[in-house]
């Protein structure tokens, strides 16, 4: 009597026959031959990517550590180099006489330096300089605008009173 056969059976492929040692050792050896010869040939950074005969490619590619190549005098040159003019900087820009007669009054480092001054000591020679530019440019201001120092108008008025004084004093 036959085996009844099931569908699912006839389905089913054929038990796969186990590989020997030998077989394997061989599968082995082949993909490792293969893989072997994969990758980038030798000397390829030396070589370059492309075209290593062509010397047109080779010029157009400059190494960029390379500096200019045009020449520089190391000796004396007669011609002198030009110099731009810088404007001069103001401190303020374009202020009426009054007002900037009002800022120079105002100003804490000139009133610092004055009183360093009556006080008796020396000033460096770059803040004299400083402190007579801004002196000459108030007395510049003041002949502007019409103006005398209020000291002379006090010394006159004392005067006046040491005047009347002496006449009544000698009476």
């Amino acid at each position: 009597m036959k085996k009844p056969t099931s569908a699912s059976g006839a389905k089913r492929p054929a038990k796969a026959h186990r590989k020997t040692r030998e077989e394997l050792n061989q599968e082995a050896r082949d993909r490792k031959r293969v893989k072997k010869h994969s990758g980038h040939s030798a000397g390829s950074r030396a070589n370059g990517s492309g075209d290593a005969g062509s010397t047109a490619q080779n010029s157009k590619q400059k190494d960029p550590r390379i500096g200019s190549k045009t020449p520089i005098a190391l000796g004396v040159t007669t011609t002198t180099p030009v110099t731009r003019q810088q404007k001069p900087k103001s401190e303020k820009p374009m202020l009426s006489p009054q007002a900037e007669l009002d800022t120079l009054e105002n100003d804490e480092r000139l009133d610092a330096l004055l009183e360093r001054l009556e006080a008796g000591e020396s000033l460096n020679a770059e803040e004299q300089k400083w402190v007579d530019a801004k002196l000459d440019r108030i007395d510049e201001l003041m002949q502007q605008l019409g103006l005398s120092y209020d000291d002379e108008d006090e010394e006159e008025e004392e005067k006046q009173d040491d005047l009347m004084r002496l006449l009544k004093g000698g009476n």
